[in-house]
């Protein structure tokens, strides 16, 4: 028989083409079937309609060696995934008595009826395998077709989980191909996408021949970068490897830019940088209103280096809290440089801390100037050895003009502390070349 090395999923359900409602499932599916060596080739998500749905089951058979579909197996008349998939295959639908009675026992542990519509779970396509549902009244069906593979999950995670657990265990892992397929995320800022692409392409052709090949993905977003580089071998070992090499060659050739190779957050690297220190950060900000501040808490053990954060978004504010003197209010603005300096100095001293950031600017859509147009901030760095500012024009609309001057605030925190000396100060992931010098 054939093995298994390809592999769709469709999440099936309406609720999953809303606004409020994000498929989660997939990710934990293609993460699962990655370890077996099977490489997920498309994903879709498909509404409660059952031409659709049959449309996109006959679209994946005859594109892939397995097929696993999650959602719609419940009791209601819009979950339509068992008999969609029974026509597509051309197999009759017959009830399982067995499973009527794991589910009326369900019901009565609980003091309840079964109620009718539930035996609707309890159809079974000719010749499917039963996949016993441990967390709930779903029970997920395997399916030979010929050398294919097509496999039904309930939606719930709680039950889809640990189900394709067993699966895996039980069934896949001796009908895949075999070896492993590993991927690393190198994160990178200070680059376009451009600039990525022409500073690691050389690294391509290489990767293509060597004895375990490499492929490489770039994706673009607000202020990042990610290159997703992949490995398939025989043993997940030398997939390892052959990307420990990869990701030291993509870090020598982006350098500082190249902020974390192990799939680690901005913020969480920062975190690490200031922990190896021993070194606490206070953040001022103003048009970001805490965002730099909620970054940098998201990370779990944050408060060992975390001191305080503060919203100074009126003039008044920065000069109570901060210290910003008025003169220099007056003359520059309250988005500038100057001032940016003047909230990291004050927000460092005052909370008597290491590392001081300042962010100020106009974040839009209104307030923008010919000189200080929307997506103007000032961004400042100050420890008590030296001071990094500089001006940035972030481009969209609030919300992204914000994330993005959280970022740089960031990247520039840790290209301080990755270039001032110390534990950890060796130019970044790949001690390549060091960034601008520190003003001081």
């Amino acid at each position: 028989m054939r093995p298994l090395s390809r592999a769709a999923i469709l999440a099936v359900g309406s609720e999953l083409l809303t606004p409020s409602r994000i498929d989660t499932n997939s990710l934990f599916i293609t993460e699962q079937l990655n370890l077996l060596g099977i490489d997920v080739v498309f994903k879709g998500v498909v509404g409660d309609d059952r031409d659709e749905l049959a449309t996109a089951a006959r679209a994946a058979l005859g594109r892939v060696d397995l097929v696993i579909c999650s959602g719609g197996l419940g009791p209601t008349d819009d979950d339509l995934t068992r008999e969609v998939v029974a026509a597509v295959l051309n197999r009759p639908l017959v009830e399982d008595q067995a499973i009527v009675d794991r589910i009326e026992a369900r019901f009565a542990s609980r003091g309840m009826r079964m109620p009718e519509i539930n035996r609707r779970q309890a159809m079974v396509p000719a010749g499917a395998r039963v996949l016993a549902n441990e967390n709930g009244t779903a029970p997920g069906l395997w399916l030979d077709e010929g050398d294919r593979v097509v496999v039904l999950l309930p939606g719930p995670p709680r039950e889809m989980q640990p189900m394709l657990t067993r699966v895996m265990r039980e069934r896949l892992q001796a009908r895949s191909a075999g070896g492993a397929l590993v991927r690393r995320i190198v994160r990178i800022t200070g680059r376009t996408e451009s600039h990525t692409e022409e500073a690691v392409r050389p690294l391509y052709e290489p990767w293509a021949r060597a004895p375990v090949p490499i492929s490489a993905t770039i994706l673009a977003a607000l202020g990042q970068i990610e290159l997703h580089v992949t490995a398939r071998a025989a043993a997940r070992g030398e997939a390892e490897a052959a990307l420990d090499a990869a990701v030291r060659q993509v870090a020598a050739a982006l350098g500082h830019d190249a902020y974390s190779v192990d799939g680690r957050s901005l913020e969480q690297v920062v975190g690490d940088l200031l922990v190896e220190r021993g070194w606490r950060i206070a953040v001022a900000e103003s048009c970001t209103g805490g965002l730099v501040t909620s970054r940098l808490t998201d990370v779990a053990g944050s408060s060992r280096y975390v001191d305080r954060g503060i919203v100074a978004y009126a003039n008044e504010a920065k000069v109570e809290l901060l210290g910003v003197p008025h003169p220099l209010l007056e003359e520059h603005g309250a988005v500038s440089e100057p001032v940016a300096v003047a909230m990291a100095a004050g927000i460092r001293t005052r909370a008597r801390v290491d590392v001081g950031i300042g962010v100020t600017g106009i974040a839009g859509p209104g307030g923008g100037s010919p000189a200080k147009p929307v997506g103007t901030v000032a961004i400042a760095a100050s420890t008590a050895s030296a001071t990094r500012s500089r001006v940035c024009r972030f481009i969209g609309e609030r919300e992204p003009i914000k994330f993005q001057a959280a970022q740089a605030a960031l990247d520039m925190v840790r290209r301080m502390l990755s270039e001032a000396g110390g534990p950890g100060g060796s130019g970044g992931p790949s001690g390549g070349p060091k960034g601008p010098p520190l003003r001081r």
